[in-house]
């Protein structure tokens, strides 16, 4: 009780000190750091300084520890953005050209710009475009914020299209200002639309340097949070007549709950094209596919290798940094970044591209890491020079010379160097080539290092790396070579060597005659197709948990639709599905019991999925196209069409489609069930004799009438008794709102009265409301 009475006396005198409005000054002094504790306020006893409290009455943290903003904003201290070790070590390598130094920590001492990207696939991305233009950028011209004028924000140069801008408010400005609500509820919305991603402007330049195409097979190997992840998705879907593209993006992340977090920022994007898996990247099992009934190793065309890293090109965002930074950070990452930039290399397609990078401006994590990952491979790799491929960015190129620092400012220029009691902290691999020809054929020069300072940017790091032959590990005996190519029998155990490998087993190479896989990974592809004959068809359950110790939540399992399931012919029926239809690429997540959601994925994804559940955990793939109905045996089909995936799924569909006018769609979208009547005479007369259930409204442009929306527009409705009403998530529907010129101040009433009208279901509507729509799976 002693102690406890003690701090409330402390801090009922520090409240009594405080009140002469000191924090209404800190407020107006904007935050300056200050030497002293605070106006006139002691810093207490000894005892006290260790404790932690809230506004106002807490004992305030030592004064020589850290500075305290005046205006305490909410009883924070303001880290002082000082690091004289990462000051010293940084100007010892000179990654910074001569005379910018001070340029360079001014940089890294001002917030980060706030940068956001425009979905490049979606067909309406011109009219986002024109939107911000002509609306939203508009009312920042001549507005200031807290005595700063609001720079109207531009393109990024480097990006193409203008479909990237950055602006000189920081997030904090545009998340709390009273003039800027407006603009932060549209980037908010549009964000949770998909058709923008809030994205740091150097994290854009790996998926645009990765040039992937929409036939590529990609793999993300660290993807969360997601957002290059989305920009590979945009990239296969470039063209969007087509709704399945050839290739597809494996998006793989290590922590299991940042790959809910992953599966969020995919889903925007309604995609078939994505799976997320939860895996070790340094260890990503390499994964097969069937190739005209045999097993072959999947390789990728594209891999983004954006690595783990100690993030000190963060420092704009994560102030944290500027206490924590230490090379000890780099030193206990190097080895994990080789180890995953080595596994990408080795599922890398002979011709195909990797990216390697990081957000770290450190050698150790970026050149060393290639430099090794070049001289293991004796020639398979090469760094490709991108110079130009994106003309207007600002970069240094890479390092051929560094050292390495121990945390407590050692220098060692060679391994040499190094004494024995350091060796299990400090690698031979963190040092440059030491035969001058070998680094020079390496051109490490080809590698971007990307300064705060060129472009008001963060700090960045990136190569990118072409496999000109297999690894020299993968190779393997032309014999084997030969006995591969062979036509594939039944699986027959071979004959195995003393280490209990097998050696002699017909197991496939990569597509390219002279690449190879280790008989390891053989023996483990003939275990895994053993193991494969004894599942249930169609049934891409998580590994078994002796195979692989399972993490984080236990996933329900892939059930891909039989052909022969009477659940079908009805939706094929209702809606006139043609005969191109997929529907082998129909999956639910249920194996017995109602099925209440059906969900598509590409064919090709539908190969690995049913090839590879027993080898890594799914998290999640597929696009949900239709919802059971609540009564749905009442209709002549149980399933109503999801907002989610219609867009790939009205290529396929025949019948129940409404084509309504821009002024029909402002009526579906603002109103709750508005009668037929009240819907245009063309569009009256195609829904008044259609059957009770679910249907598609179509909007199309009018080229003749350039001042209306220019984009098409399908939503899904529900064809009531007398009324129809449209199934759109909120932000969906202010998204279709604002580019027909609605203004958002109108729209916001209008949101509070939607959801709520929603949730009270007329008779025979679905049972799935707007809300389950809106809500992450």
């Amino acid at each position: 009780m002693g102690r406890r009475s003690r701090v409330r006396r402390l801090q009922q005198q520090q409240q009594q000190q405080q009140r002469p409005g000191s924090a209404e000054d800190g407020a107006e002094d904007g935050g300056k750091r200050s030497g002293a504790v605070g106006a006139g306020a002691p810093p207490g006893p000894p005892r006290s300084q260790g404790l932690r409290g809230g506004e106002g009455g807490a004992p305030r943290p030592r004064a020589h520890v850290v500075l305290i903003s005046q205006g305490w904003e909410g009883g924070y201290p303001e880290i002082v953005k000082e690091n004289k070790l990462f000051e010293h070590y940084y100007q010892e390598l000179k990654i910074v050209p001569e005379g910018e130094w001070d340029q360079f920590m001014d940089a890294l001492r001002e917030p980060l710009p706030a940068t956001l990207r425009i979905t490049g696939y979606k067909s309406h991305a011109k009219e986002i475009l024109h939107c911000l233009k002509n609306k939203y950028f508009k009312e920042l011209e001549d507005l200031e914020v807290d005595g700063q004028k609001v720079e109207v924000p531009q393109p990024l140069s480097w990006y193409p299209e203008e479909l990237a801008w950055h602006t000189n408010l920081s997030r904090k400005i545009l998340r709390k200002s009273p003039q800027l609500e407006k603009f932060h509820q549209f980037l908010v919305s549009e964000t949770e639309s998909g058709n923008i991603s809030r994205q740091e402007a150097v994290s854009m330049i790996p998926p645009l340097l990765l040039n992937a195409h929409p036939h590529h097979k990609i793999l993300d190997m660290c993807a969360a949070p997601g957002s290059k992840t989305t920009q590979l998705i945009e990239m296969l879907h470039a063209d969007m007549s087509v709704p399945f593209p050839e290739g597809f993006v494996i998006a793989n992340d290590v922590d299991n709950k940042r790959c809910y977090l992953l599966v969020h920022q995919a889903k925007r994007l309604g995609s078939p094209c994505i799976m997320v898996v939860n895996h070790d990247a340094s260890c990503i099992p390499r994964l097969q596919v069937d190739v005209n009934g045999k097993k072959e190793a999947l390789f990728y065309d594209r891999i983004l290798c954006d690595v783990p890293c100690s993030g000190d090109g963060t420092m704009r965002k994560n102030i944290d940094v500027w206490k924590k930074w230490s090379t000890l950070n780099s030193l206990q990452l190097h080895g994990l970044q080789l180890r995953i930039a080595t596994r990408g290399a080795e599922q890398l397609v002979e011709g195909g591209r990797m990216v390697y990078s990081t957000c770290s401006l450190n050698p150790i994590e970026d050149e060393a890491v290639i430099a090794s990952l070049l001289e293991k491979s004796e020639g398979a790799l090469e760094l490709a020079d991108v110079s130009s491929e994106l003309p207007g960015l600002k970069w240094m190129p890479g390092l051929t010379q560094w050292k390495v620092m121990t945390k407590d400012g050692q220098w060692f220029a060679t391994w040499d160097d190094v004494p024995h009691s350091r060796h299990t902290q400090i690698r031979p691999t963190m040092f440059p080539p030491k035969d001058p020809e070998k680094s020079q054929a390496m051109h490490l020069e080809r590698c971007l290092r990307i300064l705060p300072h060129h472009q008001n940017t963060g700090g960045f790091f990136v190569a990118v790396l072409v496999k000109k032959s297999s690894m020299p590990w993968n190779k393997r005996p032309p014999k084997l070579q030969g006995e591969s190519a062979e036509p594939r029998g039944p699986v027959q155990p071979g004959p195995a060597d003393p280490m209990g490998k097998s050696v002699s087993h017909p197991l496939e190479l990569e597509s390219k005659p002279a690449a190879g896989i280790s008989d390891t990974e053989a023996t483990e592809r003939a275990e895994n197709l053993e193991n494969n004959g004894n599942k249930k068809d169609g049934v891409c359950g998580p590994p078994p948990s002796k195979k692989m110790k399972l993490f984080g939540f236990k996933e329900d399992p892939f059930v891909f639709i039989p052909e022969d399931d009477p659940l079908f012919p009805p939706i094929q029926k209702f809606y006139a599905l043609g005969p191109s239809f997929p529907k082998m690429n129909l999956l639910t997540r249920t194996v017995e019991g109602k099925r209440r959601q059906l969900y598509m994925v590409s064919k090709e994804l539908r190969n690995v999925l049913l090839n590879n559940s027993e080898r890594v955990k799914v998290i999640n793939t597929g696009v949900k196209v239709w919802c059971r109905n609540n009564s749905g045996e009442e209709f002549d089909c149980a399933f109503r069409l999801a907002q989610e995936g219609i867009y790939t799924l009205y290529p396929f569909i025949n019948s129940r489609i409404i084509i309504v006018s821009m002024e029909d769609v402002k009526i579906l979208l603002t109103q709750e069930n508005p009668f037929f009547r009240k819907l245009s005479s063309e569009a009256y007369s195609q829904v008044k004799d259609m059957a009770k259930g679910s249907v598609v409204l179509k909007y199309e442009p009018d080229p003749a009438k350039p001042d209306t929306l220019q984009c098409p527009i399908v939503l899904c409705g529900w064809r009531g008794k007398a009324s129809i009403r449209t199934f759109v998530p909120k932000n969906e529907r202010l998204h279709y709102l604002r580019m027909m010129g609605l203004e958002v101040s109108a729209e916001k009433k209008k949101e509070r009265a939607v959801p709520t009208s929603e949730s009270a279901a007329s008779p025979g509507a679905p049972e799935d409301q707007l809300s389950a729509e809106q809500g992450a799976e």
